[in-house]
């Protein structure tokens, strides 16, 4: 990395506009405490996405600072997200739904500097029996992604929380924000999942 591409504003600014961060009205976020023993300089939330009173998604985004990097993070910012939400059934048959779930994270980003990216799509089918057998069956659509933000200054960084809040809107089924990012709403809550 070149010597100007690190974080150089101040943290204080940071942590603080990270947490006066507010995303879209569908989504509450909730500070919680971030890793210890990972990098000196921490924060994390918990987001959960709802559509009127029902939950359809949630994660959680975590922002780790080094200050002079980490070799295996190539800069010294590193965000580690986790998304899951509800889908329809017929699309969690879909072989190819987690390169696409890849493809919405990456779009989520693009424009964005940032390098290391890497991750993983899973997808959970769970079956209810017994007293719980009136809930059918639920498809998940998990995303675990990391990546390296590429930003000097505190508006670069929380541009990164930022788009993570609307891939969140995005995997939960909720029509973009007009920013024009060309992702469309493909992820359809199950009818099981509203009537939670």
């Amino acid at each position: 990395m070149s010597r100007n591409s690190g974080f150089i504003g101040d943290v204080d600014e940071l942590l603080s506009e990270l947490r006066a961060f507010r995303p879209r009205p569908e989504i509450e976020c909730e500070e919680i405490p971030a890793p210890a023993k990972l990098a000196t300089i921490g924060f994390a939330l918990t987001a959960e996405c709802f559509d009127g009173d029902h939950e359809v998604a949630n994660g959680r985004f975590v922002l780790l600072h080094e200050p002079g990097g980490q070799e295996t993070w190539g800069g010294d910012l590193r965000a580690v997200t986790f998304i899951k939400a509800d889908i329809e059934q017929e699309m969690g048959s879909d072989p190819l739904l987690p390169q696409v779930g890849w493809s919405w994270f990456e779009e989520s980003i693009s424009g964005l500097s940032a390098t290391g990216l890497s991750g993983t799509v899973t997808l959970a089918l769970s079956s209810s029996f017994g007293e719980l057998a009136e809930r059918g069956a639920l498809t998940e659509l998990e995303i675990r992604a990391s990546w390296t933000p590429i930003a000097q200054s505190v508006p670069e960084v929380i541009d990164h929380l930022e788009r993570w809040t609307e891939l969140l809107a995005h995997c939960a089924g909720l029509p973009p924000i007009s920013r024009g990012d060309g992702l469309s709403t493909m992820v359809r809550r199950s009818s099981k999942s509203k009537n939670k």
